[in-house]
């Protein structure tokens, strides 16, 4: 095959899953956008050829590092200008690196050391940064008036020698970015994890479920040993069918290990394949292959559970490891439907939980005692009395409370289970017995990111708000990139508002909008907040978008849905009266 020396420029978007996670659309037409009128016009002006599109990231080949140099300096620097205005959880950033070296050429692509070292450069950089190697750095010293910085030798992965590696120092190309905060999280000074989605090897997309509900049991056990760090798993699930190195997703996550691997369900049988996987060089810890029959599927996750425990933690006992053992269907009939409502239940919209409970519904005929299903139907019923959905808001709190007290009753030491019936109690304003059932929650698991989001609900429903942002914050960081998350900023902005400071409530509710237009909900907490704001206007169109989702909306009815202190519903009640909301 034809070899030749080229300069290698490969770059991709920072944090490109959690910029999917809030926007897919948005973000897949402006990434478009980015390419077609920044980066394409520039590798064309600096003679070179794009050789490939890889999702979020590209590869290019130049005939020479000046011009690939100076042609990553422009990306930045046009990207910088292009994105300032954006907010920072939705600015697109590229790291960037640039090699020197051979490559092979089969057609129009290009292969070999040359290219991996690129890509692996790439993964150096910083946020709107470059990194070059040494030998680039060799040849453009003397020809361009740029301030390098020496970052030593670097090990990486699949690279067997330590590469020398330079990047553009503060006062060059840095200085022409806009500032933005850094996607990398601290790890935690305890084993700390993420169950990455596994790949479904079955050939059928409808089997889908199947895999993510190995997924689900396996960061509920591990997330109960309390010496790990777990991310929750709606912000695992933020990977799926999507292509990263597991040094992003360690820095996006700010966790050592990942888990990854794949489930493939034949007829009566099943295999699992998993590997854990240190983020920080990318070295394989261990490899292994399970194989069983459906009936054996929960016996096949806990042996995976114990493992993993193992590897991370020789010292932990499979004491530990058995108390983190839920409460098993009788059919499995009943688990598949569970699992098939689980991405609905978590989405906070009418028509997901409608789904949701049609699929709970099904798996509840098939085992009236299966207590994971018996919770997540009470949460359903939970939203939709919340969130104004229903006319008969009693009677649907009713059916919550009827359904999470049948699962506590069955599955007393499940923290999913306690913190769905302390959410329900929430809502009926026994918020002492919510506490203790919350506040056990996390006792049994720590990492249960929706059971802290619930005390901080609490702590915003009893007047206490300053509490209340340690617990959100706190649910923010086991799940980074949690789809929910946007209910986390909804909190955050309601704590503002009972505290008084309407503005920065104003603000955040608009945050959390950005991230869930259809989340119409928040109009009823948002609309009040600007008009004490002084911002009169946004506070009138705020509440025309209520009126628009719900037209039979009342002050009363908002009223009797929330749980807020009687003080404080009487401000939020007078605000929207002010607006025009009729008061029954």
């Amino acid at each position: 095959m034809p070899r030749h020396l080229a300069a290698i420029l490969a770059a991709d978007v920072v944090g490109f899953s959690r910029l999917m996670g809030v926007d897919e659309s948005g973000t897949l037409e402006r990434l478009k956008d980015l390419r077609n009128v920044v980066v394409q016009p520039a590798i064309t002006e600096h003679n070179g050829r794009t050789v490939k599109l890889m999702g979020d990231g590209l590869l290019a080949e130049f005939p020479s590092v000046v011009e690939a140099v100076k042609c990553a300096v422009a990306i930045q620097q046009s990207m910088a200008t292009r994105e300032c205005d954006m907010a920072e959880n939705q600015r697109i950033m590229l790291r960037i690196g640039v090699n020197l070296g051979d490559i092979i050429v089969e057609g129009s692509d290009i292969y070999g050391d040359g290219v991996n070292v690129a890509a692996r450069l790439e993964g150096l950089a910083e946020p709107g940064g470059i990194c070059v190697s040494g030998t680039a750095f060799d040849t453009i010293d003397s020809k361009l008036q740029l301030a390098f910085e020496d970052m030593g030798p670097q090990q990486v992965k699949n690279i067997a020698r330590p590469l020398r590696v330079y990047r553009l120092a503060v006062g060059s190309a840095r200085k022409a970015t806009a500032p933005v905060s850094s996607d990398t999280l601290t790890i935690p000074d305890k084993p700390s994890i993420a169950v990455l989605p596994f790949d479904n090897m079955s050939g059928d997309p409808d089997q889908d479920y199947f895999a993510d509900g190995v997924v689900e049991a396996l960061t509920a056990a591990l997330s109960r040993i309390r010496a790990f760090f777990v991310i929750a798993r709606n912000s695992a699930f933020a990977y799926k069918g999507r292509q990263m190195n597991v040094r992003d997703i360690g820095r996006e996550l700010g966790v050592a290990y990942v888990l990854e691997g794949s489930v493939q369900r034949a007829g009566g049988q099943v295999r699992i394949t998993v590997q854990l996987i240190e983020t920080e060089k990318g070295a394989h810890i261990w490899a292994e292959k399970y194989d069983g029959s459906l009936d054996d599927i929960f016996d096949l996750q806990d042996r995976i559970t114990e493992k993993v425990a193992g590897a991370l933690q020789p010292s932990i006992r499979l004491a530990e490891v058995e108390r983190a053992r839920r409460k098993r269907p009788q059919d499995l009939g009943a688990y598949d439907y569970a699992m098939r409502a689980m991405s609905h239940v978590w989405m906070l919209e009418k028509d997901e939980a409608n789904k949701a409970l049609e699929l709970l519904d099904k798996a509840l005929e098939i085992d009236p005692d299966y207590p994971l299903a018996l919770a997540l139907a009470a949460w359903c019923h939970a939203q939709r009395s919340v969130y104004n959905w229903v006319e008969d808001i009693n009677t649907t709190q009713a059916l919550a409370l009827k359904h999470a007290e049948h699962a506590a009753n069955l599955s007393a030491d499940d923290p999913l289970i306690l913190a769905v019936l302390g959410t329900v109690h929430t809502f009926a304003r026994h918020y002492g017995a919510a506490r203790v059932l919350l506040e056990r929650a996390v006792a049994l698991d720590p990492n249960a990111a929706w059971a802290w989001s619930r005390i901080g609900w609490l702590e915003t429903y009893a007047d206490r708000p300053e509490q209340a942002q340690t617990h959100f914050e706190r649910a923010l960081r086991l799940s980074p990139l949690d789809p929910m998350n946007f209910n986390n900023y909804v909190g955050l902005a309601s704590a503002s508002q009972v505290a008084g400071d309407d503005n920065a409530a104003a603000n955040m509710f608009l945050r959390a909008l950005e991230e869930r237009p259809q989340a119409h909900w928040i109009h009823r907490n948002l609309a009040p907040a600007l008009l004490a704001a002084g911002r009169t206007a946004e506070a009138r169109a705020s509440c025309d978008a209520l009126l628009a989702a719900y037209p039979d909306m009342t002050v009363k009815k908002f009223t009797d849905a929330m749980v807020f202190s009687d003080s404080v519903l009487e401000r939020i009640g007078t605000q929207l009266l002010e607006l025009g909301l009729p008061a029954e």
